[in-house]
Parts: C-alpha cells; sequence; structure tokens
C-alpha cells in the first residue's frame, strides 16, 4: 500500500509537472482569449477544466493502461495498483514494462527534438552548441532507438516492439503539435466566433497535453492519482492563463526545467522497463529539484532585467 506522504508526493509532482509542461499552451492560449468576451473566457476556464482533466487527462491514460493490459478490464485498469488481488499483481507486472518503455522513449525523444531543434532561452552551458547541430537530432535519435530495441531483444521482443511503439507514436504526435501551434496562432487572425475558438483551443489542448500523460506514467501507474494530480496541474495552468500570464513570460527558463525533466523521467521509465528498481518517490523529488532550479535561475534574470530597466 502507498502511505500518506507518498500520495502527497505523487499527486504534487504530478501537478507541478503538467503545469511547467503546458505553460507555452498557457502563454499562446491566454493570447487567443484576449480577444474574447469575459463571459467566454469565464466558459472556457469552467466546461473547458472539466473536458481537459476528466476526459482528456482522465480517458488517455485509461485507455492506455487498458489498452497495455487489456487482461485487467475496464475497471481493473482504473483500480489496477490499489488491488490486492495477486492475478492483477501479476498482470501490471508482466505487462507494464510495455507501457513504461513505450512512454520512455517518447520522452527521451521529445527532450532531445527540443533541445537540438526547438527555439529557447539557453539556461545551461551547451545547450547553444547542440542547438546549432540540429540536423544531427535524428541520428541522435535512431542510434538511441536501435540501442534501446536491442537491449530490450535481449530480453523480450514484445518489449523491443513497446519501444517502437513509442517512437512512432512520438513522430505522429509531433505532426500534430506543430500542425496545432499553426492552428493556434490562426485563432489571432481569423475572424471566428468565441465559441468556436473555444473548441478550437480544446481540441489544441488535447493534443499538448499527450506529454504530461505519458510522463505521469513515471511517477505512478495509478489512474485516480493521475488524475488528481493532472487535474491540479490542470487548475493552475487555466488560472495562469486568466490571470497572471504575463508575469509567467518573465520566468524564461521554466521551460527548460520542464523539458530536463521529461528527460529524467523518460530514464526513469526506460530503466524501470528493464527491471531496476525505481523508488516511487524519485520521480517526485527530480521533478521539483530540476523545475525549483529553473525557477530560481529565471527569478535572477528576471531581477537582473529589473535592475537593468532603473
Amino acid at each position: 500500500m502507498i502511505d500518506i506522504l507518498s500520495l502527497l508526493l505523487i499527486i504534487t509532482g504530478l501537478g507541478l509537472f503538467e503545469t511547467i509542461s503546458s505553460i507555452d499552451n498557457a502563454i499562446i492560449n491566454a493570447e487567443v482569449l484576449s480577444n474574447m468576451q469575459e463571459k467566454y473566457r469565464r466558459l472556457f476556464l469552467l466546461w473547458g477544466l472539466l473536458f481537459a482533466v476528466f476526459v482528456i487527462r482522465g480517458v488517455l491514460p485509461w485507455l492506455i493502461v487498458y489498452g497495455t493490459i487489456p487482461a485487467l478490464g475496464p475497471v481493473g485498469a482504473f483500480t489496477a495498483t490499489f488491488s490486492s488481488d495477486p492475478e492483477v499483481l501479476q498482470a501490471i507486472e508482466s505487462s507494464a514494462p510495455l507501457l513504461l518503455i513505450g512512454g520512455g522513449t517518447f520522452l527521451i525523444f521529445l527532450f532531445f527534438h527540443w533541445l537540438f531543434i526547438e527555439q529557447k532561452h539557453y539556461g545551461l552551458r551547451g545547450e547553444r552548441y547542440f542547438h546549432s547541430k540540429g540536423v544531427w537530432f535524428y541520428a541522435v535519435v535512431s542510434v538511441l532507438l536501435s540501442i534501446i530495441v536491442w537491449s530490450a531483444l535481449q530480453q523480450n521482443a514484445m518489449l523491443a516492439f513497446g519501444a517502437v511503439v513509442g517512437s512512432t507514436a512520438f513522430f505522429i504526435v509531433h505532426g500534430f503539435k506543430q500542425n496545432a501551434e499553426f492552428q493556434e496562432q490562426k485563432l489571432m487572425s481569423k475572424d471566428l466566433s468565441d465559441v468556436s475558438k473555444i473548441l478550437y483551443l480544446e481540441v489544441i489542448d488535447a493534443t499538448f497535453s499527450i506529454d504530461g500523460v505519458l510522463g505521469a506514467f513515471a511517477f505512478t501507474l495509478a489512474i485516480p492519482l493521475i488524475i488528481l494530480g493532472n487535474g491540479l496541474g490542470a487548475i493552475v495552468v487555466r488560472e495562469l492563463t486568466l490571470g497572471n500570464i504575463d508575469r509567467i513570460k518573465r520566468y524564461i527558463f521554466l521551460k527548460n526545467g520542464a523539458m530536463y525533466s521529461t528527460f529524467f523521467l523518460g530514464a526513469i521509465m526506460l530503466l524501470d522497463s528493464f527491471g531496476f528498481h525505481i523508488p516511487p518517490w524519485l520521480s517526485p523529488i527530480i521533478t521539483f529539484s530540476v523545475v525549483g532550479y529553473f525557477f530560481y535561475k529565471s527569478l535572477r534574470f528576471a531581477a537582473y532585467l529589473d535592475l537593468k530597466e532603473i
């Protein structure tokens, strides 16, 4: 059984990871909402939040667990990790590595895509160098996939297939995300009704939520905890979207913290899938530490800018 302290640590870690991984999307959402009537902004906060928490961040992880371990059944997939049934525990133990290696591969690819290709504020020495070598992204992830698949084949062919599924999912989701970013920017100039804009934002939010959902499995396989943690993060992101987004923009290294957290969570999932025992408190502790460092770095940089303006 998971004790109360572990539960709180997992839920708060999930909430923090969901929040920081959604900052970019929240900023663009805020810009779209700034051109909408107040009542529709409130509608987005209320019904949009319910959709984001219960449909996207609730149904999606449940479907992933159910699809990976169909023997549990729909109800068992939801409550599996709280069960004391030996058959349920055996089903989780035998099938969970497939989910973990796929999710871990996805997150590792996501980190290297950010490191090599995406525009960023350089928070650590070496980031500028890697960004200048963006052409090497595909070579690096191809070699990594070969190593992961070869290692997995030494244990189980299905485990290797899970890694391939994770890499395939990354490129499919990445394509959708690129299109979503393009569509979200077009909302700023399109003459659409406020209701239409809300629907667009919800579809786009669903696309961007996949990173947070997959990262959640590095914390726990318990769907109720994922819903609580990711739901907490979704609430914070909605509040930031409507209230303090200009202040959040000043914390320019938060995205760096999100991506380094993504790398560590992906590595934990990969190690776990190969049978290494990873204590449940490690993922939230790493997330708090990494995000805390880059938050502090952002505060110092913001203070430096304030001094320059005086």
